[in-house]
């Protein structure tokens, strides 16, 4: 799948299209079939990038009040790593292209994770399977949408085709 980002902004008082750029997947060889995009973001309140310049975001799950937009893909159930791939080197791979993601992940209970987040998710293709961390599961597909709300869940796609997610994520204070 490819992906056009197109950002308006302003020019001497008037709307312009500031950008209009295809935006390749990130992927890693330890996440196979996972594909990325980190559409927009940024770590403190918004304002209008007049230039369309996108604000650094040095993590991939923002602080309070940094947003994020992107779209994920999630590979079918049973999707593994290529032989021979170490692990060591593997997760560096994520790291260095998804920063912080891993440390929100519970290594001892795949997939699983808590974010201090407001999370608004569309389920573009695919169907997906939502489960919260008492093992409650809800199954979702293409057009319905999820509020998370910073709470423990994984994200499983029982089918056989890659199911893909637009996600907006907003830091948030817990109450």
């Amino acid at each position: 799948m490819t992906v056009r980002r197109v950002v308006t902004g302003h020019r001497d008082g008037k709307a312009v299209f500031a950008s209009d750029v295809q935006l390749p997947a990130l992927t890693a060889a330890m996440m196979p079939g996972a594909d990325f995009y980190r559409l927009w973001g940024g770590d403190d309140a918004p304002t209008f990038p007049d230039d369309g310049a996108e604000r650094p975001q040095p993590a991939y799950f923002p602080g309070v009040g940094g947003y994020r937009f992107g779209i994920f893909t999630l590979p079918p159930a049973g999707t593994a790593p290529p032989e021979g791939i170490d692990p060591a080197v593997g997760a560096a791979e994520i790291e260095s292209k998804l920063p912080g993601l891993l440390g929100h992940m519970e290594p001892d209970n795949p997939g699983m994770h808590t974010t201090d987040t407001v999370d608004f998710e569309v389920i573009l293709s695919g169907r997906v399977v939502l489960e919260l961390d008492d093992g409650v599961q809800t199954t979702l597909a293409p057009g319905d949408t999820v509020v998370q709300n910073g709470t423990r869940h994984r994200w499983s796609n029982p089918g056989a085709e890659p199911a893909v997610i637009a996600v907006f994520i907003c830091g948030a204070h817990r109450a």
